[in-house]
């Protein structure tokens, strides 16, 4: 069978890369320009074209049909759209990666099933993403276009640590503050329950929906069925970094309006929230699907990959700053509050 990705190298779709290469059944293709100097696995073939640029794509893809398309990097319905008119008739299977984080928010209940209403005033990015289901689904009712969405909740690979807030350069300077002795920040008190995923766990379910026949037409979120908090995240962090872990708890909505990053989406819309996750839907169609990479090893197991690669440690000094900044803020109100 054949499957095209469009990406394919990004923290998410990089797992399924390499394990489908390793797949007798299944000759994939890679559609994107080439740009990141990523080893792709022996037998994976690149199709070198920028899927932006429909006329070039078509172009590149003219007379090829799959028996799976997925596209891993779209982010708003008009995209989608695009690829409707790229693929009709040409695919028995179009994977759509959406987001977890377009469910209900805040939740109605902390459970979350693939009925769970899909509803996020906090961030764009996810309304973006409803609308791109919605689309989807239409062409699916309307002309039988063989969709399946799919929902990612906290996906992590090893070259990036998941933390709850960090600046634009990614999570190093928040372990770099960590080893320094310097208090980290922790949205709200650090006891939501929080649901991080290793990609390589992901992969499996995923692969296991392509080509599945009673995945067309459904939507399915692939999590780790493990649930842990923020504060257990954190301490995990610094007991692998052999660090004293120092929380300073502050409240999401302050981060957000505190003025310097836009949290409101990723923390008030997102992590801010207790999510648990029932996966029964997704183990209905791929029965032998299970995580085995615990929060705990694959946090370690990340941190050390991070600490043991150079080119992963973006220092970000304006984050750190700006963090303790927010800091000497709050202690100033402290003070203001006991002696005022």
């Amino acid at each position: 069978m054949k499957a095209l990705f469009i990406g394919g190298t990004g923290t998410i779709s990089m797992a399924i890369t390499r394990a489908l290469a390793q797949h007798p059944d299944w000759e994939l293709y890679l559609l994107n320009r080439g740009s990141r100097e990523t080893k792709l696995p022996a037998g994976v073939q690149t199709i070198h074209a920028n899927i932006n640029d429909e006329a070039e794509a078509a172009r590149a893809l003219e007379g090829m049909t799959f028996d799976c398309v997925c596209d891993f990097i779209a982010f708003v319905p008009a995209q989608l759209e695009r690829d409707y008119r790229l693929f009709a008739g040409k695919t028995k299977q179009f994977m759509f990666i959406s987001s977890a984080s377009a469910y209900q928010k805040p939740l109605g209940d902390y459970r979350i099933t693939e009925s769970t209403p899909l509803v996020n005033p906090y961030w764009e990015y996810s309304r973006n993403k409803i609308a791109c289901e919605e689309y989807l689904m239409k062409m699916h009712r309307e002309n039988g276009f063989p969709v399946t969405i799919i929902r990612p909740s906290h996906t992590y690979d090893e070259r990036n640590v998941p933390v709850g807030a960090h600046g634009d350069k990614g999570s190093w300077q928040v372990l770099k503050r960590m080893l320094a002795g310097k208090p980290v920040l922790v949205h709200g008190d650090g006891t939501t329950l929080w649901t991080i995923t290793h990609n390589s766990d992901f992969a499996k379910a995923f692969i296991g929906l392509m080509g599945n026949i009673h995945a067309i037409g459904e939507a399915y979120h692939i999590t780790s069925d493990e649930s842990v908090t923020w504060n257990q995240i954190y301490r995990i962090i610094a007991d692998e970094l052999d660090v004293a872990f120092k929380p300073y708890y502050v409240p999401s909505d302050f981060l957000h309006k505190a003025g310097k990053y836009d949290f409101e989406g990723g923390l008030i819309g997102d992590k801010a929230n207790t999510v648990v996750f029932d996966n029964s839907k997704v183990k209905r169609a791929v029965p032998d699907f299970v995580c085995t990479v615990r929060a705990d090893q694959g946090l370690r197991k990340t941190v050390r990959h991070m600490l043991a690669h150079a080119e992963l440690q973006a220092e970000d000094p304006e984050f750190d700053q700006w963090c303790d900044k927010v800091i000497a803020a709050m202690e100033h109100a402290k003070e203001e509050v006991l002696n005022g």
